[in-house]
């Protein structure tokens, strides 16, 4: 048997052990035998096995938060505000003035993050049932949030808010004793900023150029003299072939369809920069928002950054507690990294643990969200972290942080409101492993595709108590009904006493949210459960716990 066919039967087994919820870590480690440190090829990093505190974790919590959060005007501000017309171009406009005298750069040094508590938001998310934090690192505007040794200029302890971010983020999450997970985002940099190169079309300042291809030269007598913008901007480079709207720039994300290609220097000072983040704040995971990983595949500086924080990890533990998120995964790519699906969920059980991440409104801060109140209900992030879970995968929510620091009080009400349900009901979602289904009932049918990385969240049915989500722990199967039943009983087919699923007898049914056992009868048309006549707080997911 070749390598390659060796390497490929070995994840084959580990995803099979995988779904097994008899076996834990040890004994998937037992397996397949690990052959050593990790190298910067695919091949090697399939030998890469998930950490069973992710999987056990099932729900973290992120502080998608930087510059572009001062505007308060939503994802992609730093590139939008750049488009002639857009929203973003005409807030911008109005609250600072044109982009060829007022650019991105000048946004950053607006930004003090005067109100920011890490300790007390933190606490808020564990108290919320969160059992990681994450924090961002960097965006595609390639600001680094942290004291960056190589990028020692553009970075917020040295403008803005003139603070570690990252070790603020870090320090309180030790404080709670949540693993700290860090996202980062600035390989694209080099197209995403291809906008602020541009000019207006029309008005006064047609043909202005942008502050895009400013240069130190330039900053003589400016608040930025003696700084280099294309340390930030790295614009003095052809453009993408097509850079007339955002979908192109979605997709040139692998380098390809005439995207501008990083040159090895650019794409040696990103792994230097997060190999410098790896070393100095310990993450337990990294996020990418990547097609695979970083550079992929013009480089392999993503590659070898995977290998570095697998290989310190596995120097530090005997085993790799370390994980890596990418997005837009090949099946073999799943083995050797954790698949991310941004505002998505797979439509069945993944064989591998994934994650899917989401926000509460958008990525950045929004005022227009707040003042209109379209951020998602706590009901919403419930059915989609239960949804998730009976699916073998995990929820990393993003609440978005203002400016200043703070998360407002319509966020703060729904995050308690999440909060109530997880304590009432979290037994049936931490530590979990996926049934033999995932569920049944009308809503799994309309569930729309995935695309690109991700997006189909909310395209299917809404949830009703004919709608069940399976999972299972020790000897414990988890029923939750995504809806209280009205009529007062609840009927899941997949139990029926004539079920292949399901053969044994069952002896009790618990409501998780009280501990009330319920009376239920088992028949061949399914399990009917009556339910009390009272509901309990957040009733719009009912955990049922069933033991033959």
């Amino acid at each position: 048997m070749d390598r390659r066919n060796a390497l490929k039967l070995g994840a084959s087994a580990i995803a099979g052990l995988y779904l097994s919820p008899l076996l834990g870590q040890s004994s998937i480690i037992n397996a397949v035998a690990n052959k050593g440190l990790f190298q910067p090829t695919w091949d090697s990093l399939q030998k890469y096995i998930v950490p069973d505190w992710f999987r056990d974790a099932k729900f973290g919590m992120w502080a998608h938060w930087g510059p572009q959060c001062e505007p308060e005007a939503g994802d992609w501000y730093g590139r939008n505000m750049y488009e002639e017309g857009s929203r973003q171009y005409k807030i911008h406009v109005e609250k600072y003035g044109h982009p060829s005298k007022f650019g991105f750069k000048d946004v950053i040094n607006v930004w003090k993050a005067d109100k920011w508590n890490p300790e007390e938001l933190v606490n808020l998310y564990k108290e919320t049932g969160a059992k990681y934090f994450m924090a961002m690192a960097n965006h595609h505007d390639n600001l680094d949030l942290y004291d960056s040794k190589h990028q020692p200029h553009w970075n917020s302890t040295q403008m803005g808010p003139k603070k570690d971010i990252i070790a603020g983020w870090e320090k309180a999450a030790r404080k709670a004793g949540l693993p700290f997970a860090v996202s980062v985002h600035a390989a694209h940099a080099w197209n995403w900023f291809d906008t602020s190169q541009g000019a207006d079309k029309n008005g006064a300042l047609a043909g202005v150029p942008y502050d895009g291809n400013l240069t130190k030269e330039d900053g003589k007598g400016t608040w930025w003299e003696g700084l280099d913008p294309q340390e930030l901007y790295t614009q003095k480079h052809p453009l993408s072939t097509k850079t007339s709207n955002k979908a192109s720039v979605h997709s040139q994300w692998d380098w390809a369809d005439g995207a501008s290609i990083p040159t090895p220097a650019y794409s040696e000072k990103f792994h230097d920069r997060t190999i410098d983040l790896i070393d100095k704040y310990n993450p337990d995971m990294i996020y990418f928002d990547d097609t695979a990983l970083p550079l992929w595949p013009v480089s392999d500086a993503g590659l070898r950054i995977a290998a570095h924080l697998y290989n310190k990890s596995l120097k530090k533990n005997r085993t790799v507690q370390a994980v890596i998120t990418g997005k837009i995964l090949t099946e073999s790519q799943r083995k050797a990294i954790v698949w991310d699906i941004e505002k998505g969920q797979s439509n069945k059980i993944e064989p591998l643990p994934w994650q899917t991440d989401t926000c509460l409104g958008n990525w950045h801060y929004d005022r227009s969200v707040y003042n209109n109140k379209r951020y998602k209900s706590a009901k919403t992030v419930i059915h989609t972290l239960v949804d998730v879970v009976s699916k073998n995968g995990n929820l990393m929510l993003n609440v978005p942080v203002r400016g200043d620091g703070t998360i407002d009080e319509l966020e703060r009400e729904i995050v308690k409101e999440i909060g109530v349900w997880m304590k009432l009901n979290s037994k049936s979602i931490y530590g979990t492993r996926p049934w033999k289904i995932f569920g049944e009932g009308p809503q799994q049918g309309s569930a729309g595709a995935l695309t690109a990385q991700g997006f189909n969240e909310g395209k299917g049915k809404a949830y009703t108590s004919e709608d069940i989500r399976f999972a299972q722990k020790d000897k414990t199967l988890y029923a939750t009904v995504m809806a209280w039943s009205e009529s007062g009983t609840a009927v899941i087919k997949s139990l029926g006493n004539k079920s292949a699923y399901y053969t044994q007898k069952i002896k009790r049914v618990k409501l998780v949210s009280t501990g009330e056992e319920l009376q239920f009868t088992q028949n061949e048309n399914g399990l009917e459960v009556h339910f009390p006549s009272q509901k309990p707080e957040a009733s719009y997911a009912n955990a049922l716990e069933i033991t033959a």
